[in-house]
């Protein structure tokens, strides 16, 4: 009982001093908002470029905290927004709080090799299962590499 008690201070804690915004990185500069789904839609044109994004977090990297995905504008969709290991670090509160964030949107093609050594990454940090022959063939990944966000 002692320790649930902990437990429900720690938590009570940590969600009061969550409340309102939380700025992580470096200063947010642009003021225009880019759609995700415009990205999406035309990545050739965004690549290389920084941009200001929005949209709901909707998961958050368990290990390192070095990504979060948002969600798009448009349904189902969803884009990578990824920082460097420690420069920045999001904390699992954040999953289902809204961001705006600012970064380089990057577009790669990767061989299956590269997808499946990312696949078997990701489902370590996740502690998930991963099934390589899940990979059918080459694809491009777009991604923000993350300079700079605001959770709120």
């Amino acid at each position: 009982m002692k320790h649930l008690s902990i437990l429900v201070l720690c938590l009570c804690v940590l969600a009061v001093s969550f409340a309102g915004e939380k700025k992580f990185g470096k200063k947010i500069t642009l003021k225009e908002k880019t759609k995700i789904s415009a990205i999406m839609a035309n990545p050739e044109k965004y690549d290389g470029k920084k941009v200001l994004v929005e949209g709901p977090i909707i998961e958050v990297c368990k290990m390192r905290g070095c990504w979060i995905k948002l969600g798009s504008d448009k349904e189902f969709e969803t884009m990578t927004f990824k920082v460097e290991d420690g420069v920045i670090v999001f904390p699992m509160v954040v999953k289902g709080k809204t961001a705006i964030a600012e970064g380089v949107v990057s577009v790669k093609t990767y061989t299956v090799e590269q997808l499946i050594e990312q696949g078997k990454e990701r489902a370590k940090e996740q502690g998930e299962e991963f099934d390589p022959s899940s990979i059918k063939g080459p694809k491009a990944v777009i991604q923000i590499k993350g300079e700079g966000a605001i959770v709120k």
